[in-house]
C-alpha cells in the first residue's frame, strides 16, 4: 500500500537539500561550537553563517537570532524571560495558541501574573479591536499566533504590531509584542520589520529542517533573563552545547521554505480548493476555519456523526496520514480546544480532521485523498 503523508503541521520530511547541509557536521566537521581549537572554530563558523542565513530572511541582525533546542522552548524563553521583570504584570494572548504558549501562560498565573485570552471570531481570526480592548496599563507583552496550527488561520499581525508600536507612544509601561510563526515559516513573510514583532519564534522540523532546534527572534533592546543556566551560550540567554548540525540544517530549510513560498502557495491553494469542492458536496461536514485567511496548505473539518478517531484511523487504514488536532495535544481525547474557542458545539470539536500538504505533496495523492474521503465519510 502507498502511504500519503499529509500532516505537514505536526511535521515535515527533511529537504535532501537539508541532508546534505547537514551531512558534514555530522562526521567530519563534528566540534563543539564554544571550543578554540580547529575543530571547535569550524563548528562556530557553521553556527555563525547559519545564524546569518536566517537574521538576512527575518530582516533583522544576525545577533538578533538565538538558538534553542525547540519551538516550545523558544516560546517559554520569550514569554518567561520576559515576565521576569513583571512580577505584577499582564498578558494579552488568545484562547487558539499553541499549547507552549497557553501552558507557559498558565504556569505564570500561579505566581500572580494575570493573563487575558482573546477569544478570535467563528472563522478563528482574532479581531484587533479585542486585543485593543484586553490591553491595561499593567500589560507588558502581547503574544498571538501567526497561523493556528489546527485550523491554519492567519492572524493580522502587522497590524497587530502596528497598533502595539502606536500604543507605546503614550504608555508609561512598554508592551512588548511576540509571535509564535511556527506554522507560517513555509509559506507566510517573516519580516519582522514589516511585521513589527519584537520576537518572533519558528522550529526546524516545521520547515522541512530537523527536530530539535528552535529559533527565537529577540530584538535589541528587549531584555530576557535566561530559563536555561549553565555555559552561557547564545549571549547568555540559552546555554548548552550548541546542535552545530541542526542548526545548519534550519537555516538551509528556512532559506528554502522562503525562497519557494509564493510558488508553493499557488500549487498547495489548487490542491486546497480541490479538497475544499469535494467536501462541500459530501452530507454532514462542516469546513473550520476561515476560506480566505488561511495558509494554503490546511484543510479542517468536522464531519457529523463520527469522532476524529474514528477518521484519523479510517484514513490510516488506506494509506493516508492525518491528524485530529495538534500533535502536542495527541493521545488526549478532549474535543479541540481551538474549535470550541471559536464557537463550535462539543460536538464538532470531537469530530474534527486536520490535513496539511507540504512541499512533497503531489496531486496524485491529493485525487486518492479525495476518492477516500466519499468513502469514508459516507
Amino acid at each position: 500500500m502507498i502511504k500519503i503523508y499529509l500532516d505537514y503541521a505536526a511535521t515535515s520530511p527533511m529537504r535532501p537539500e537539508v541532508i546534505r547541509a547537514m551531512a558534514p557536521y555530522a562526521e567530519i566537521d563534528f566540534g563543539n561550537a564554544s571550543s578554540i581549537h580547529t575543530f571547535g572554530r569550524k563548528a562556530a563558523g557553521a553556527v555563525d553563517e547559519a545564524r546569518r542565513k536566517i537574521a538576512k530572511r527575518l530582516n533583522c541582525n544576525p545577533l538578533e537570532i538565538i538558538f534553542t533546542a525547540s519551538g516550545t522552548e523558544a516560546d517559554n524563553l520569550a514569554i518567561k524571560g520576559l515576565a521576569e521583570d513583571y512580577p505584577d504584570g499582564h498578558i494579552v494572548t488568545t484562547a487558539i495558541e499553541h499549547k507552549a504558549i497557553l501552558e507557559t501562560c498558565r504556569a505564570l498565573e500561579k505566581n500572580g501574573i494575570k493573563v487575558t485570552y482573546v477569544k478570535p471570531n467563528s472563522e478563528g481570526i482574532v479581531e484587533i479591536k479585542e486585543i485593543e480592548r484586553a490591553i491595561t496599563p499593567k500589560t507588558f507583552l502581547v503574544s498571538v499566533m501567526y497561523a493556528n496550527n489546527e485550523v491554519g488561520t492567519i492572524q493580522p499581525i502587522r497590524e497587530i504590531g502596528l497598533l502595539v508600536k502606536k500604543l507605546n507612544k503614550t504608555r508609561k509601561r512598554r508592551i512588548y509584542f511576540h509571535t509564535d510563526a511556527v506554522q507560517g515559516g513555509c509559506l507566510l513573510s517573516l519580516d519582522t520589520q514589516i511585521l513589527h514583532t519584537d520576537m518572533l519564534t519558528l522550529s526546524g522540523h516545521k520547515l522541512g529542517g530537523p527536530k530539535g532546534v528552535g529559533v527565537l527572534y529577540v530584538r535589541t533592546g528587549v531584555t530576557l533573563t535566561p530559563v536555561i543556566h549553565g555555559g552561557g551560550q547564545e549571549r547568555g540567554l540559552r546555554s548548552g552545547t550548541l546542535n552545530t548540525m541542526g542548526i545548519v540544517g534550519t537555516a538551509q530549510a528556512l532559506e528554502s521554505a522562503q525562497s519557494q513560498k509564493a510558488k508553493e502557495a499557488k500549487r498547495l491553494k489548487q490542491f486546497q480548493k480541490s479538497i475544499f469542492a469535494a467536501l462541500e458536496k459530501l452530507p454532514n461536514v462542516t469546513i473550520n476555519g476561515s476560506i480566505t485567511e488561511r495558509l494554503a496548505n490546511n484543510v479542517n473539518f468536522s464531519v457529523a456523526g463520527k469522532t476524529s478517531d474514528e477518521l484519523v484511523i479510517g484514513f490510516d487504514r488506506k494509506g493516508i496520514m492525518v491528524s485530529a488536532t495538534s500533535a502536542c495535544a495527541a493521545g488526549n481525547l478532549e474535543p479541540s480546544y481551538v474549535l470550541q474557542a471559536m464557537g463550535a458545539g462539543e460536538g464538532r470539536a470531537r469530530s474534527s480532521l486536520r490535513i496539511t500538504m507540504g512541499y512533497r505533496t503531489k496531486k496524485s495523492e491529493i485525487d486518492q485523498l479525495i476518492k477516500e474521503l466519499r468513502n469514508i465519510i459516507k
